[in-house]
């Protein structure tokens, strides 16, 4: 059990049988009456922010969420299969339950899973990934303002907005959390 002064940001706990994040938080100590904690959540499956306010000293259960490194594998259509490094056991993930992490993943790269109580909650990617160009119309000819971007389909079927100079086969450094375009590698 964890109390209010133990919050961190980050932190996950339990919460009326969900699991939130704690994304700030801030102790208040009014001049009349008990100190209380103002705390932003986010529900760690659905992504909904939530601002609760408890009194100090309450309890709660802290979320036990083990994070292992695991490969990719394939992905059927309907889940993605993924192998474990050492015993090379392998797991079938819901495509609802990785969400948008697969438009980052290739075969055969590493990701995070996270599990809660033996049960797979989320897959994250690293927060940069190199990927190739698989598809890109050629810059327009004369078009060439500053930062002059157009679109490109990588291989994993992501679509980005890169600059003008680079044309399928080359292989970009993409921002998995704002999809954006870092360099060309």
């Amino acid at each position: 059990m964890i109390s209010t002064a133990d919050f961190r940001n980050g932190m996950v706990i339990e919460l009326d049988g969900d699991l939130m994040e704690i994304v700030e938080f801030q102790h208040v100590k009014p001049g009349k009456g008990g100190a209380f904690v103002r705390t932003k959540f986010k529900n760690f499956l659905t992504g909904r922010v939530l601002e609760k306010t408890f009194r100090s000293g309450e309890k709660f259960e802290e979320a036990r969420i083990e994070e292992q490194r695991w490969q990719f594998l394939y992905n059927d259509g309907t889940q993605f299969h993924f192998m474990e490094h050492e015993t090379y056991e392998q797991l079938a993930v819901n495509a609802d339950v990785v969400g948008d992490s697969a438009l980052w993943m290739k075969e055969n790269s590493d990701v995070s899973i996270m599990f809660y109580d033996g049960k797979v909650i989320s897959v994250e990617v690293p927060s940069h990934v190199v990927l190739t160009i698989a598809k890109s119309d050629p810059g327009v000819q004369g078009d060439r303002t500053s930062g002059a971007k157009k679109p490109a389909t990588l291989e994993t079927g992501a679509t980005i907005q890169v600059p003008l100079f680079l044309g399928e086969g080359d292989k970009v450094k993409v921002d998995t959390r704002t999809g954006e375009y870092v360099e060309r590698m």
